[in-house]
């Protein structure tokens, strides 16, 4: 059997099997070791046989030659490329304009990536290119609504249950002709071109048809998050004067409350047929497919924008404080879908989409303007209902994944999380053979990708796959052949999961909305983890010395300092806000625009950039919120019982802990009321009903600060011995020296969150 497996290999090989013959007659030693490689599948399964021929002396060196290389040629072929993986230059240094650094380019690029369709600038031409050429596709899918349930659970509570059924088409020629339709509709309403339009709701088919309708008649879209608070809310439709708000049922609501503040909205186009009439409304409201018919029986000429127009003003969570405006060019955003198709392999019209991301977000917005340039299918979802067991869908019926089978997505951490805890759940509930099973498919898999030229590869890897992981595949429609992480780090340990258990490679990027995404991104054949890869080709990466914060350039091993992105991605700055566009944007003399972004990096020496700290004290949790560490800091150290904090938040948690300075009179006041027994200050402050009472303090503290809940902290670590300048750990002036504190209580912060 095994002769007639690698018989054309042989034949085909002749002059490579005697090198390899003459090798191993000559190494009886190195032969006679053959027989241990049997923790690959490969050897296991021609070891007996190796060993029979060799000791029968037989006469056929070819034959036998032809065994033995069908064995080594694999791990030598494993090697090499392993080597060659090691010394790819994956970035290059380069000189540039502007402040002094360390400055590396993507090493295929020699110079930043505008546009990869000759005669394309626009988002808009981009479009209207891919429609024409793939007119009969399909592009747009929405999944039809079968029947709406709730459930009530024992303690009275209601969830709302879905039961969605196929999903249903829009061509690229019928997309085109509604996004034509409704720019038509937009004119006859009255909305005029130097007019703004926001969109907020939830990512849907009628949010991309109403973006790319504004784009034919170059009006700058304003995106706004469905989630964000009214105070942002209102803030950021007066600030941008808008005159027409594209929205759902769900955020009609949320205008109504705030419609006495809104200064100049005119008119509400609501994407859902049936929305609530009302006479309190204080604008008109239309549906979206009135808009559309009005458009296609009165319809207007397109009056398409150039580069250098503003596409979108997209408003930001904010991290302190009001979001900001973000103004993108048609430019920038097309410079950042160019990188990102350069590095996407065979990304084409085979490839589809499964949209549930936030489009106010640039990194969907981004993928769902590459996707219909390259023939792509979109199909459309939600975060409550992706799988099988997502919380809004109706059991016994599937998820969007599962209909849809996407072969690309974009994920943000906190997704691939609950897919790998879910996962793990399901197994370990299993128990007995399934998991051991599956633990040892994962391990030998592990041991692969990490490098072990033992692991499970080849025939053994297919093996894994079809006993094992084809299930785990299924979750998300059993095709996915690259997911792309953005938003958020991605944690070693999920990266790695997710690699094995979906078979498909993980392309994490780093990037801001103020550089419209662009700026890193990890290639397919990079098995790292904790590095974001090297610039993408529209983007070069510069770090510059931070010495206040002791981060150098000239550092070794690895050069390290404030992380600064230039290129055509980088946008134009702050709406209104010229003071901060100023602080954080700046114009070198070739011409080439630079944001700091405030983060700290290091480049590894094949070019790839980690990000390492933060230069201020914001910090963004795992599912995206901000958390302004000195913000919270002040409001919690109101509490009686808080001498001093400090607030540490982890990017790889949801949630925030403290250290925190006991005020030793307040504590040991509480204590001899309560009747707590303690031998000294120190034994009080470990004692869990202290940790507990501080603990109960913070939270009545921050709700009053109105501080959200992921920002008061969720465990603690009392501290019964002052902070002092002596002890390194506060300035003279008694402000906390926030990395000296992280790094003397390294241990304690890790315990927190391992407990």
């Amino acid at each position: 059997m095994s002769e007639l497996i690698f018989m054309d290999f042989v034949h085909c090989n002749k002059a490579l099997t005697h090198h390899f013959s003459a090798f191993v007659f000559g190494n009886a030693d190195f032969f006679n070791s053959i027989p241990s490689l049997s923790h690959t599948f490969h050897f296991r399964y021609f070891q007996g046989e190796l060993k029979e021929i060799y000791s029968s002396g037989e006469q056929n060196p070819i034959n036998m030659s032809g065994y033995i290389v069908s064995a080594l040629v694999p791990i030598v072929f494993t090697l090499l490329l392993r080597n060659a993986k090691k010394l790819k230059k994956r970035g290059v240094p380069v000189d540039v304009g502007g402040e002094p650094g360390y400055t590396i380019r993507n090493s295929r690029f020699p110079s930043p990536v505008e546009t990869s369709w000759e005669g394309i600038t626009t988002l808009a031409e981009l479009f209207e290119q891919a429609c024409k050429e793939h007119s009969d596709k399909h592009l747009l899918g929405t999944r039809k609504l079968v029947s709406r349930e709730v459930d009530v659970t024992d303690d009275g509570r209601s969830f709302e249950k879905l039961h969605l059924g196929e999903y249903e088409w829009l061509t690229y020629a019928k997309t085109f002709e509604a996004v034509c339709s409704f720019a038509s509709g937009l004119v006859q309403l009255g909305h005029k071109k130097e007019e703004r339009v926001a969109i907020f709701a939830d990512t849907r088919e009628e949010w991309f048809i109403a973006l790319q309708a504004c784009f034919r008649r170059n009006v700058t879209v304003v995106t706004i998050y469905a989630s964000l608070g009214e105070e942002a809310l209102c803030h950021s439709l007066n600030e941008t004067e808008v005159t027409t708000v594209i929205c759902g049922n769900k955020e009609l609501k949320k205008l109504v409350n705030i419609g006495g503040q809104l200064d100049t909205v005119e008119r509400v186009i609501c994407m859902d047929s049936e929305f609530p009439t009302s006479a309190s409304y204080r604008w008109t409201v239309f549906s979206f497919a009135d808009v559309e018919s009005v458009g296609r029986t009165n319809p207007v000429d397109a009056d398409l924008p150039v580069s250098a127009d503003v596409a979108v003003i997209m408003y930001t969570s904010g991290s302190t404080g009001l979001p900001k405006g973000v103004m993108m060019t048609h430019g920038n955003v097309l410079a950042t879908v160019s990188a990102v198709m350069t590095i996407v392999p065979g990304l084409g019209s085979k490839d589809v989409y499964l949209a549930y991301l936030p489009l106010a977000h640039i990194l969907e917005l981004a993928a769902e303007n590459l996707i219909p340039a390259v023939g792509g299918v979109i199909g459309y979802g939600t975060p409550l209902t992706l799988t099988d067991t997502s919380n809004k869908i109706k059991k016994g019926t599937k998820g969007d994944a599962s209909v849809l089978s996407p072969t690309v997505m974009a994920a943000v951490p906190a997704i691939l999380d609950r897919v790998r805890d879910g996962v793990r759940k399901k197994v370990d509930a299993k128990g007995g053979l399934a998991k051991k099973l599956f633990d040892l498919a994962y391990s030998r898999r592990l041991s692969a990708i990490n490098g072990n030229w033992f692991g499970a590869w080849g025939l053994e890897k297919l093996l894994w796959d079809f006993l094992v992981f084809r299930k785990v595949r299924a979750i998300l429609g059993g095709r996915i052949r690259f997911l792309l992480s953005g938003g958020a780090p991605l944690s070693a340990d999920t990266q790695r999961f997710i690699n094995i258990c979906l078979g498909a490679p993980i392309g994490q990027g780093y990037g801001l909305t103020e550089t419209c995404a662009g700026a890193t991104f990890s290639e397919v054949d990079d098995t790292s983890v904790g590095r974001v890869g090297s610039p993408l080709p529209c983007s070069f990466v510069k770090l510059i010395d931070w010495a206040e914060g002791g981060y150098l350039t000239s550092d070794s091993p690895m050069p390290r300092g404030e992380i600064v992105v230039g290129g055509p991605s980088v946008t134009l700055g702050y709406f209104k806000n010229e003071e901060k566009t100023k602080e954080v944007y700046k114009v070198d003399e070739r011409g080439m625009r630079w944001f700091y972004t405030g983060d700290i990096g290091q480049f590894h020496i094949d070019g790839c950039l980690e990000i390492i700290d933060r230069k201020k004290d914001i910090v963004k949790l795992q599912h995206g919120e901000y958390v302004s560490l000195g913000k919270v800091e002040a409001a919690l150290s109101i509490s009686p019982y808080v001498d001093n904090i400090m607030l540490h938040a982890d990017p790889f948690h949801s949630y925030c802990v403290a250290l925190v300075v006991a005020s030793q009179h307040a504590v040991e006041d509480w204590a001899s009321k309560q009747g707590v027994a303690f031998t000294d200050f120190a034994d009080l402050c470990e004692k869990e009903e202290t940790i507990k009472e501080v603990l109960s303090s913070l939270v009545q503290t921050g709700k009053k600060a109105r501080l959200e809940k992921f920002e008061i902290p969720a465990k603690l670590k009392l501290v019964s011995t002052p902070w002092t300048p002596e002890s390194g750990l506060v300035t003279a002036a008694l402000k906390i020296k926030r990395e000296a504190i992280r790094k003397a209580f390294s241990q304690h912060l890790a315990n927190l969150y391992a407990s």
